[in-house]
């Protein structure tokens, strides 16, 4: 008996090994007009073992690459359409580059640390006013909510806006109220309640 694991390697296994032994049979009919009629029935078989697929754009080109892919690219037909070569499986893609940049205060996030930077660079003024009282209020609910506490200081968090800002940014309580307690305890509510959530999605 021979086994599957003997066989040749299927370069397409989802059409399985009969279909295989069809395209490697069509190489070798010398006839090109026979090779051709060959090929066009293998393409309406694979065709017809996936159906649901028949609404995929450039359904009927997909199966003409697979049937290049089987043939190992030997096969000679009239293809009608430019299929995929093999220098094209075998080229790589570029390298993305990965950003391996610092974090300075992961409660607070990178873009938290960018938008203190842009409020560094503007001139005084009420919009700026407006951005540094948005970012400190910001940076309340994501230390309470990623520290999984009910409520932090006002000072804490003007002493971190400002290792954040480099000194430029040294606000005193006082200078400005923030978000409630009552704001604060919603939020550790709500984050909480996202976490049981997880746990019981994972457990199902």
């Amino acid at each position: 008996m021979k086994y599957n694991t003997a066989e040749k390697h299927l370069a397409q296994p989802e059409y399985g090994r009969n279909v295989q032994n069809l395209v490697d049979y069509c190489v070798t009919i010398e006839d090109r007009e026979e090779r051709n009629r060959c090929a066009n029935a293998i393409i309406s078989i694979m065709g017809n073992l996936y159906p649901q697929q028949r609404d995929t754009n450039d359904f009927k080109h997909i199966l003409w690459d697979h049937l290049a892919i089987m043939s190992g690219f030997k096969l000679d037909v009239d293809y009608p359409y430019e299929v995929v070569k093999k220098d094209d499986l075998e080229t790589r893609p570029p390298r993305i580059p990965y950003v391996s940049t610092r974090i300075r205060s992961r409660q607070y996030g990178k873009i938290m640390e960018q938008m203190v930077g842009k409020a560094t660079e503007m001139e005084n003024s009420e919009a700026k006013d407006y951005l540094v009282r948005s970012l400190a209020n910001q940076m309340k609910r994501s230390y309470v909510t990623w520290n999984n506490k009910d409520t932090v200081s006002d000072a804490k968090i003007f002493k971190d806006l400002a290792q954040l800002s480099d000194g430029l940014i040294d606000l005193k309580e006082g200078d400005l109220k923030l978000i409630d307690g009552r704001e604060l305890q919603q939020v550790a509510a709500a984050a909480q309640h996202q976490n049981k959530s997880k746990k019981f999605r994972k457990k199902k």
